[in-house]
């Protein structure tokens, strides 16, 4: 059986996840190819670290079923949906959604048509696991070239239906209450940039200081953009691993908060031996890493802890689906809040513009009254 691992270069120090038999330890060669390639791709490190488990999980059930991966067909990929669909998630011990199943799926066929792509499996194996679908409705900004009217994508056949819920979001009393609750100007500058600005976390762990131009006017920084604001920069040198999503930089405004949530941050932090010196904005001011800069699993434990001292549950990309949530309650254009998030597509947007239950109650309770005048 194939279980997940982390690789250490001994040269350069770069992290890369394999699978490895858990018997002879030996590394398994395509997937250790595929898993340089996201890497190559600027694929984030929490991507990677949720791909290569899903790739072993299809392998192992590969070789438990005495079917060859390589060679598999798309009544295997069926049956292999229909396990996802029917193993409890070890930590809830509830059957998966059809997201969950759904984001398996997509890995496990990325992972084989990279191999198709390789030459390492048939390019048919490939193949099968997609079909033409005629698209008739196109986003905005997609070409459809020369040939007339229609066009056609290629569609992932196998696809377990999706419930579409609105994200979890925090109300605005919850919002307050998790700043008020933290107990460091630090840990109140990170849930107050999330809550602002949108920040994926791995982008605000990712933030230098030279990121924050915090004044009206920032041109002797080189910069033109006018008031305070906060740069997302792709960065492949972050040493606690931070990423950004798209790859692609942009400029978010902050509000008075912010500003003066990251003069009490600077306060506290030069207070710390050695972290008055570090470029990151978020550092660990206490413990073996003081200095160093805050890791994922550092800030969702952090953030977690103080939900629960306030009764909630709270999680970091919570504070993104409330930040979009707010925007597009408050009537900002789809377009503004697309920029804002850094989505590639308007489609990554749209999962905010659920109906509320208090919206379909108003339109009906308005067409009541206005068909009884």
């Amino acid at each position: 059986m194939l279980r997940t691992e982390r690789a250490v270069s001994p040269s350069t120090g770069t992290v890369t996840m394999v699978l490895v038999d858990d018997r002879t330890y030996e590394i398994h060669p395509e997937a250790r190819d595929f898993s340089l390639h996201l890497q190559a791709r600027g694929r984030s490190p929490h991507t990677r670290r949720n791909y290569l488990p899903r790739v072993g999980r299809y392998l192992n059930w590969c070789s438990t079923r005495g079917t060859d991966w390589r060679t598999a067909a798309l009544g295997d990929l069926a049956w292999y949906k229909l396990s996802l669909e029917q193993t409890p998630v070890r930590d809830t011990q509830q059957l998966p959604t059809g997201k969950t199943v759904n984001a398996h799926l997509s890995t496990v066929c990325e992972f084989l048509r990279f191999c198709a792509a390789q030459g390492y499996i048939p390019q048919e194996v490939a193949e099968r696991l997609v079909e033409p679908r005629l698209l008739h409705h196109a986003p905005r900004g997609y070409q459809r070239g020369e040939h007339g009217e229609h066009s056609t994508i290629r569609a992932r056949i196998l696809k377990a239906p999706e419930i579409e819920e609105a994200p979890a979001t925090l109300t605005a009393e919850q919002s307050q209450h998790i700043v008020a609750a933290a107990r460091t100007a630090r840990d109140r500058l990170l849930l107050c940039v999330l809550l602002a600005s949108g920040l994926r976390i791995g982008e605000a762990l990712g933030l230098r200081r030279e990121d924050m131009h915090l004044l009206p006017n920032a041109t002797h920084l080189g910069c033109t953009h006018r008031g305070a604001h906060l740069h997302v920069r792709p960065r492949q040198d972050n040493i606690n691993g931070a990423r950004t999503k798209s790859g692609r930089s942009r400029v978010v405004p902050l509000g008075a908060e912010c500003v003066h949530r990251y003069r009490d941050h600077r306060a506290e932090r030069d207070t710390v031996p050695g972290a008055a010196s570090s470029d990151y904005v978020f550092v660990n001011l206490t413990g073996p890493h003081v200095a160093r800069p805050m890791t994922y699993s550092n800030a969702k434990q952090i953030i977690e802890r103080i939900g629960n001292r306030c009764g909630f549950r709270a999680r970091p990309h919570m504070m993104r689906h409330t930040a979009a949530t707010r925007w597009i309650r408050s009537g900002v254009d789809p377009d503004v809040v697309q920029t804002l998030l850094g989505h590639v597509s308007s489609a990554s947007t749209a999962v905010y513009l659920h109906a509320t239950d208090e919206d379909l109650r108003t339109a009906v309770e308005l067409a009541a009254a206005g068909s009884g005048r």
